[in-house]
Parts: C-alpha cells; structure tokens; sequence
C-alpha cells in the first residue's frame, strides 16, 4: 500500500515537472538532491564542484524529464543523469587521468576487526582518498553496478584499462584499510592502556 502511494506521488510530481510546475520541481529536488549531492561528491572530490554537477544534473533532469518512460525507477533513471554529468565534468577537467604510484599492499586486512570499527561513512572517506582515475572506476563497477564495458565506452577506456584501474584501487584501498586498521588498533591499545 505504502508502496502504491509513494508511486503515485511520485507520478505527480513527473507530470508537474513535464507542465514545468516550479512547485513540482522544487518538491523533486527536495526529495532527491541530498541522494544526488552524495552521488556526486563520489565522483567529484571538490564540494563546490559536486554542488555545480548537482545543479546542472538537475537542470538536465527537468529539461529532459518526459524522457524517463515509466520503465525501471524514477530514482535509478535521475541518478543514470547525475552520474553522466559528473563524468561529462571530470572528462572536461581531464582530472579522472591523474593516476598515482602505488606502493604494494604488503598485507591483507583483518576484516574481522575492522567490522567493529569501520563504519560506511569510514569506507567512503577511504574511498574519496583514491586517485581520481581508481575512484571513477570503483564507484561505476563496486558500488555503481556498471560493467567494464559500459564503463570504457563512458569513460572512452579500453576494457582493459578499466579492469586495472579496478584493480589499483582494491590494491590501493586494502593499503588504506591496513593503515587505518593499523591507526584503529593503536589507539584501541591506548584506550585499553589508560584504563
């Protein structure tokens, strides 16, 4: 039933964005941008730049919206526009090239110790301390759903390119998870020492 009503509003709000109600588009922004803004800070490292991504996604959106055919989610269909516009800024900038020398991942992390402390925020700021190029590419294929060809025609990479930019940024961020797991169990050997 829940279901049925949030649809139904939603499918008002499509059809007053379609009309250019400012009420509709206003009340689509409010229930998706902070999602979007999320999606776009994965991409784009720069807040200010996630936010000018966010609103030119958006104006895409309402100017674009009788393009969304009712197949699929309404959700996943805006957030297929938000990942594009911050692609189509990153390719302008040239900053999803950048690339930065890795240094082996000398050990695999203990994930049974991580799970009490690492939390999703954690892995996310873990995740915006990738190069640029690694972040791109984890975000499309690991948290995303793309598949590397879906990714190289987005990114104009060969398959290839895309399946080791993957796997950098998985080598890259057991490093991270080791460092910070090396930090977590310092700090958790003081808490344990001050008591």
């Amino acid at each position: 039933m829940e279901f049925t009503i949030y649809r139904a509003q939603e499918e008002q709000l499509i059809k007053g964005c379609i009309r250019r109600d400012r009420s509709a588009q206003k009340a689509l922004y409010d229930r998706y941008s902070s999602k979007m803004y999320a999606l776009c800070c994965r991409y784009v490292k720069d807040r200010m730049d996630a936010e000018d991504v966010l609103v030119t996604a958006f104006a895409k959106i309402f100017e674009r919206i009788e393009q969304f055919k009712g197949e699929g989610s309404f959700e996943g269909w805006i957030r297929k526009v938000v990942v594009n516009e911050a692609l189509t800024f990153l390719r302008r900038n040239r900053s999803m090239y950048l690339e930065a020398e890795l240094e082996a991942a000398d050990r695999e992390p203990d994930f049974t110790t991580l799970s009490d402390h690492l939390e999703a925020e954690d892995l996310m700021r873990l995740i915006q301390e990738l190069p640029s190029g690694y972040r791109i590419v984890f975000n499309l294929y690991a948290i995303d759903g793309y598949s590397h060809k879906e990714i190289s025609e987005q990114l104009g990479i060969s398959e290839n390119t895309s399946k080791s930019q993957l796997s950098r940024a998985r080598t890259y961020l057991q490093k991270l998870l080791a460092d910070s797991q090396a930090g977590l169990n310092i700090n958790h050997h003081r808490h344990e020492s001050a008591n």
